[in-house]
């Protein structure tokens, strides 16, 4: 139990506030709307802006989107979005695990599957907004 909740720790310092704002105004910025909360991880954890997100990308590429129902079925909308993500040229390694993100474990590989996904569509020839984030280098007196 101790170890479960270190390990969730660390996980939950590599997160990067900044890095998740660009995702979210990116996101917005493409699908043409607002997330449904303040809450980066909650709005994205029944994957339904998700699937939004890459049917702006690639239209028809997610076929179904579950709006509701149980959470069996709300979840499938995280593989529909796995798979169109690797269809449309994501790499596999930087596609999250569907428990990364539903059960809130590792939100950083979601961002940086999100990341991905801007860089595959500048490569596709998106002609939409670009994700745009700068990283802070550590300045060295």
């Amino acid at each position: 139990m101790a170890l479960d909740r270190a390990v969730k720790g660390k996980i939950s310092c590599k997160r990067d506030p900044e890095q998740e704002k660009a995702a979210r105004e990116w996101i917005e910025a493409v699908t043409g709307e607002k997330f449904p909360n303040n809450d980066y991880e909650e709005a994205l954890h029944d994957g339904i802006v998700l699937c939004k997100l890459m049917n702006k990308l690639k239209p028809g590429s997610v076929a179904k989107i579950h709006t509701t129902g149980s959470p069996m079925k709300l979840r499938e909308n995280i593989s529909f979005f796995q798979d169109a993500a690797q269809a449309y040229g994501v790499n596999p390694s930087e596609v999250f695990q569907a428990v990364d993100l539903f059960d809130k474990q590792n939100i950083q590989q979601v961002t940086t599957c999100i990341f991905a996904l801007s860089r595959v569509a500048q490569k596709q020839n998106f002609s939409g907004p670009k994700l745009n984030y700068q990283t802070k280098l550590p300045v060295n007196d």
